[in-house]
């Protein structure tokens, strides 16, 4: 690591104060934020739809098989990036690579899929301006799927560049390839809330 990055304390090591390390305790605090903006988007939409005689049910008109396959594939990538950091955690460097190209392989199917559904959406001229619900769905669905984007680039970056930070500090991208995880999760945890509320609910 460099000089000055050496020099910050708690990098690899919990804080006496705190329990945890630096980069967790400010993960911890971003995830806290990202909760206030997917909640405020929520109550907006619990707002709008019990305010509304005609709300359409998303099962009528979302494509649920597509996005059960999508809630899975989510799932499983949770448990490969879980997998990614447990390999490091056991110095089994091939595994963490193992697992975290299949955590990227999830997330661009995941893509993938969504964009389909897009696709599909748009064919049958429905746009967010469409009507209420359609501002929503795009909106929500849409917001989180630039969260799995940001989610996928930081993971190609562990993956890529993993043998490096390997080589220079074990200990440190363990920690980090945590944090990411705890992003990932909380990603994965959004879509959890967000497929029975727009898709069957």
């Amino acid at each position: 690591m460099s000089e000055s990055a050496s020099a910050i304390r708690y990098i690899t090591h919990s804080h006496p104060v705190t329990g945890v390390t630096n980069a967790k305790l400010g993960i911890w605090c971003f995830l806290a934020s990202e909760v206030m903006l997917f909640g405020a988007l929520f109550s907006a939409y619990l707002l709008l739809r019990t305010g509304s005689s005609s709300w359409p049910r998303g099962s009528t008109i979302l494509n649920v098989p597509l996005a059960t396959l999508n809630t899975m594939v989510l799932i499983f990538s949770s448990v490969t990036m879980v997998m990614s950091w447990a390999s490091l955690a056991m110095k089994n460097f091939s595994k963490y690579r193992l697992y975290m190209g299949l955590t990227v392989l999830m997330g661009f199917a995941f893509l993938a899929i969504k964009a389909f559904e897009y696709g599909h959406k748009f064919e049958h001229h429905h746009f967010p301006s469409t009507s209420t619900f359609y501002a929503i769905y795009f909106t929500l669905t849409g917001l989180h799927g630039v969260h799995v984007i940001a989610g996928i680039l930081v993971n190609l970056y562990f993956l890529f560049r993993g043998h490096v930070l390997w080589e220079k500090d074990p200990e440190w991208l363990t920690n980090r390839v945590e944090c990411a995880g705890l992003y990932w999760h909380f990603v994965d945890l959004v879509w959890i809330f967000l497929f029975p509320v727009l898709y069957l609910l």
